[in-house]
């Protein structure tokens, strides 16, 4: 799949950042511009009583950032940006939706996701396995462009709006659709301003539960801003007691409560109400919502390009041959357990073999893909797991050798043996950890599987083991296994 960022909008909210700030700073001084921020042609647009007023301002606060560029015209003051940080902005808004799309389509890092960016503005998304297109836009999921915005008015269609403005929209406002109600459809439009300054950017958490505002009890999304969030949260309801604020997603409205008080909390909630749909469905919507915020809203919006079905044969013959350097391993390890440990060999490989089970069952719970560096943390995890073993065995050995019982020789061989191997498996344990939080990509697929196996071997090199140990001593009743 190929994505589209629309970059551009990513630059004009910097624009309209950088438009709000002076406006936060002009109300302070007691200066108000005169309308919404426009914005055209890649510039920010303030309109102040006078032209004297506007090179007021401009003489005040002209030359505060260097990146950013302020002159005038008339009443107007333009805000323009630098072209380096035009670019800039451009680049970190792709690279800010591949890390969205990292952590929706890769939680934990161990599917192995090719998402990367190709050219200035698309990102490339490979998803194996995958031949339904409709199921691969369906695990990207919606943009998730959470925006909250004043309500100004409301209509049961966009021509009944236009009907109370003489049929041309108010500069600066646009016309969104509800989220419908009934099963009628959508039977709500609002007026609200173009921009806005409170977006999912600003979001600090999103999570499911319920709520009841007086029509019952209905499942909803909290939604948890930042300390600037919470600061322009409680700026917009200060100001707009008694109005609606409507919350948006990806340009439709969810919901539109009305504002009682100033809220200082900067909390939100999106209610679900009953539109003709299942608790059930109502949950799931609700949940895939409140996932969708907290693994990030894109940053900039995006669009499918291009989508294209190939095959998979690159990278197979690679995987075969990862494959069968487990199988060799393994063949030795067994012929090496046999030889130098015999009975207790045997049992120590069939504790491998559960070691590896765990490591897969593991892999299948996190939804991994096994591919080549979690194949060589599998291929390590089998050397280092008859390693426990193998000290166990020299310890149960040394006491074998000073001539105490079978039975005493395996206890203070496990006690013994326990805090070498603990020691030993925490500090490789550690390093997989620094891997996973400091890599990226297959670094972090090798190094889950390396810690998945370091527990694993933990499971059954202290737990299983000894345990075949006392069922072939106290219940088959063996006085001596060779070792």
């Amino acid at each position: 799949l190929t994505l589209e960022v629309d970059v551009d909008k990513a630059v004009e909210s910097e624009l309209l950042d950088e438009a709000r700030n002076l406006q936060t700073k002009l109300e302070k001084d007691g200066i108000q511009t005169q309308a919404n921020v426009k914005i055209e042609n890649g510039q920010a647009v303030l309109t102040f009583s006078d032209s004297a007023q506007a090179l007021s301002v401009y003489q005040k606060y002209g030359s505060t950032k260097s990146d950013v560029n302020f002159s005038t015209k008339d009443d107007q003051l333009i805000i323009s940006l630098s072209q380096s940080l035009v670019e800039r902005i451009k680049r970190e808004a792709v690279e800010g939706n591949i890390r969205v799309l990292h952590a929706r389509l890769d939680e934990f890092s161990v599917a192995e996701i090719p998402i990367a960016a190709a050219g200035t503005n698309r990102i490339v998304i490979e998803l194996p396995d995958v031949k339904d297109q409709d199921q691969a836009k369906a695990k990207i999921g919606k943009a998730a462009l959470l925006e909250l915005k004043v309500v100004e008015d409301a209509g049961y269609s966009e021509q009944d709006l236009l009907e109370k403005f003489g049929g041309i929209l108010p500069e600066g406002m646009v016309i969104l659709p509800g989220k419908s109600t009934s099963r009628r459809g959508v039977d709500t439009y609002y007026l609200v301003p173009k921009y806005t300054d409170l977006t999912g950017r600003l979001l600090k958490d999103a999570k499911v539960g319920l709520s009841d505002r007086g029509l019952g009890v209905q499942h909803g999304v909290t939604i948890t801003f930042n300390t600037e969030g919470a600061d322009r949260f409680y700026d917009m309801t200060r100001k707009n007691v008694g109005k609606p604020i409507a919350i948006i997603i990806d340009g439709v409205v969810i919901s539109a409560p009305r504002v009682s008080e100033p809220i200082k909390e900067g909390n939100a909630i999106i209610t679900f109400g009953d539109s003709g749909s299942s608790a059930e469905s109502i949950m799931k919507e609700a949940q895939d919502l409140a996932n969708m915020l907290k693994s990030g809203a894109f940053v900039t919006p995006v669009r499918f390009a291009e989508e294209r079905i190939i095959g998979s044969s690159l990278g197979k013959e690679s995987i075969q041959k990862g494959f069968l350097s487990c199988a060799i391993s393994l063949v030795l390890l067994f012929l090496f357990s046999i030889i130098f440990y015999k009975t207790s060999g045997i049992l120590a490989f069939i504790v491998l073999l559960y070691n590896l089970l765990l490591i897969l069952l593991g892999l299948i719970w996190l939804r991994a893909t096994l591919t080549m560096p979690g194949i060589a943390g599998m291929v390590l995890t089998i050397g280092m797991a008859i390693d426990s073993s193998v000290l166990i065995f020299v310890r149960i050995w040394e006491e074998l050798a000073a001539g105490v019982s079978m039975r005493k020789a395996v206890d203070t061989g496990f006690k013994d043996a326990m805090v070498v191997i603990l020691d030993s498996n925490m500090t490789h344990f550690l390093v997989g950890a620094v891997l996973y939080l400091l890599g990226s990509g297959p670094i972090q697929g090798f190094a889950i599987t390396l810690m998945l196996g370091i527990v694993s071997t933990l499971a059954t090199g202290l737990l299983l083991l000894r345990t075949l140990f006392n069922f072939v001593l106290d219940t088959l009743r063996f006085d001596k296994i060779s070792i």
